[in-house]
């Protein structure tokens, strides 16, 4: 029986406005358990958009601001109930490597392009997701992801160290060389910065060890935003947040740059397909454990529309958090009105309470950035990917490297990851198993040479494809199939058991034409069985079956054995009496 997969017909209306499908179902009850998770995740996400707006290359209030409108529309329009989307680590790296190319860091330029590429990101995400093309993003394979993510995580901590150790260091276009210019300049340490950042470090440690159920990041922030005024850090040469501007963002059209945007483009797409695979990720969680069905289209559009409101409101580009979503998921959200709560939280702060941000040290945001990363990394994942399949294993090494190397355009990298997967794949398809069959003690087909059990019928050898017959590999099925028939003086038949043959295309057909006639002219017969529906449809639609005769297909390799072996035998009596008649004569 074949599983079938398939989408729910969703209204159009729906589709434009997904929020009403959910929105009347808000009850009391739900109400109250989203308006708890909202005031949740909002008492993190403020302080961790302060701190990946400074991994972004922005003012701190860009990640305020991200976390206002955005998270809003990226609830209403998308399809994951508990899905909270803002400033993350990885997109904001992206976009600073992104844009550090094109402006210098820390101008008003570099602000501007920031703003573009939240648009640029997000116009992507909404093409991917109208024209239904959410499952492209299947195509880039988890070890490469994985080995993407590890360098990344790497790069964005050792990117914290001149604000954790209170250096003013100009940015190059090479990461390693910035690295060394620490290294250089570590004697120019500002130890009172240290001494924030390395206790905030500790202190988010021991919090989330031994008190995960408390905010920590805030608690940290809070306790170390009034020391630093109390003991006038600012003045003593520390950096602070400074001055957030009060009230709601300045909503305007983004700085549109045509010969920017051209050289954008690629790695705007790259931060489409990145930040989505985070929200992905996050939304399936979320569909497990809530047991609900969701659209990776609709998703798709809902964070392209909060990269685009971001755009619109002074922000930078946004995804959906891993470790928000997860507090919002434990939390107990029901609706995206968890978000929205979030979201009007954020609002209130922008209002009422950013001058008490003023003297937060920007040690403590890198600290923040520091441990939200750590999490990311995870070698064990390359280290099961190599011992599954060593292709896989060195696509994710090599990804690693290359991030690493070409950072800070590690955007190089995923693409350098891609494309290798994208050469094993084939590489792997081109070459498939041919595997020559016998039969073990208890009557079952394996390997005959691994097993070293011998084959079917001294003049029968029967093999297995393992895998679909297409324009890549059938020269190299015909020619392990003419091998056998060289190989072997005393060959009569051959016999493909096709269980393992998932497709046929026209190359194929065409393949096993030829092969069908140069078999004959070698007296070699050629039978089929275990074909799949789909295998054998292709066949009957193109006449090959015919050819081939339909005498010559069997439902199991015993059938086909029994029947093979009888044709052999009575073509060779027919041959002996003809012989022997002859000799009478």
């Amino acid at each position: 029986m074949t599983i079938e997969i398939k989408r729910a017909s969703v209204p159009l209306w729906q589709r434009i406005f997904p929020f009403m499908d959910w929105l009347p179902k808000v009850n009391s009850q739900t109400l109250r358990a989203d308006l708890i998770a909202g005031i949740t995740v909002a008492l993190v996400a403020i302080p961790q958009s302060l701190a990946y707006a400074q991994l972004a290359g922005v003012p701190p209030y860009y990640g305020l601001y991200a976390s206002f409108l955005p998270v809003i529309i990226g609830a209403l329009w998308g399809s994951s109930p508990a899905l909270s989307t803002g400033p993350v680590a990885m997109t904001s790296l992206l976009t600073a490597a992104s844009v550090m190319t094109l402006a210098k860091f820390g101008t008003d330029q570099f602000y501007a392009y920031v703003i573009l590429m939240a648009l640029l990101s997000g116009l992507f995400q909404i093409l991917l997701g109208v024209a239904r093309l959410g499952v492209l993003i299947n195509f880039l394979s988890y070890p490469v992801l994985r080995g993407f993510i590890n360098a990344a995580a790497i790069i964005i901590a050792l990117a914290q160290l001149p604000a954790m150790l209170g250096l003013k260091l100009e940015h190059s276009k090479h990461f390693m060389i910035d690295v060394l210019h620490v290294v250089e300049h570590s004697s120019h340490t500002h130890f009172p910065s240290l001494a924030f950042g390395l206790g905030s470090l500790a202190a988010l440690f021991l919090l989330k060890k031994y008190l995960p159920k408390l905010p920590g990041v805030l608690i940290v922030v809070i306790i170390t935003t009034t020391i630093s005024y109390l003991v006038g850090f600012e003045a003593d040469g520390g950096t602070v947040v400074g001055a957030i501007p009060q009230g709601l963002p300045e909503f305007s059209l983004p700085p549109f740059d045509p010969v920017a945007s051209m050289h954008m483009l690629p790695a705007a797409f790259v931060i489409a397909i990145i930040s989505f695979m985070e929200a992905m990720s996050s939304s399936k969680i979320i569909a497990i454990k809530k047991r609900i069905k969701w659209d990776e289209n609709q998703e798709l559009v809902g964070q392209g529309l909060a990269k685009i409101a971001a755009a619109f409101s002074t922000g930078m580009p946004v995804s959906g958090s891993f470790s928000r979503s997860a507090l919002n998921l434990a939390s107990g959200a029901q609706t995206g009105l968890a978000s929205v709560f979030s979201a009007v939280i954020v609002l209130i702060t922008l209002f009422l309470f950013t001058p008490a941000l003023h003297h937060l040290p920007k040690p403590v945001l890198a600290a923040i950035i520091m441990m939200a990363v750590f999490s990311l990394i995870d070698i064990q994942v390359i280290k099961d990917a190599w011992k599954a399949n060593i292709q896989d294993g060195i696509a994710g090494v090599v990804t690693f490297i290359a991030t690493l190397s070409v950072a800070p355009n590690i955007q190089n990298g995923i693409l350098t990851g891609i494309l290798l997967s994208l050469v094993l794949f084939l590489a792997r398809t081109m070459r498939p198993a041919v595997v020559m069959l016998g039969v073990d003690e208890n009557g079952v087909l394996r390997s005959a040479k691994r097993y070293n059990l011998p084959k079917l019928h001294p003049q029968i050898t029967a093999i297995r494809f393992d895998g679909q017959l297409y324009f890549a590999n059938v020269s190299y099925f015909e020619e392990a199939v003419l091998y056998l028939v060289c190989a072997d003086p005393d060959l009569r038949h051959i016999l493909v058991v096709g269980d393992g043959i998932n497709g046929l295309d026209a190359s194929g057909v065409d393949m096993l034409r030829n092969l069908l006639d140069r078999l004959k002219k070698s007296h070699v017969g050629l039978s089929f069985s275990n074909l799949k529906d789909n295998v054998m449809e292709v066949m009957q639609r193109t006449g090959l079956e015919e050819e081939i005769g339909k005498q010559n297909f069997y439902p199991s390799v015993q059938v086909a054995t029994v029947a093979i072996t009888r044709q052999l035998e009575t073509g060779e009596a027919d041959m002996a009496d003809t012989q022997e008649q002859g000799s009478e004569a």
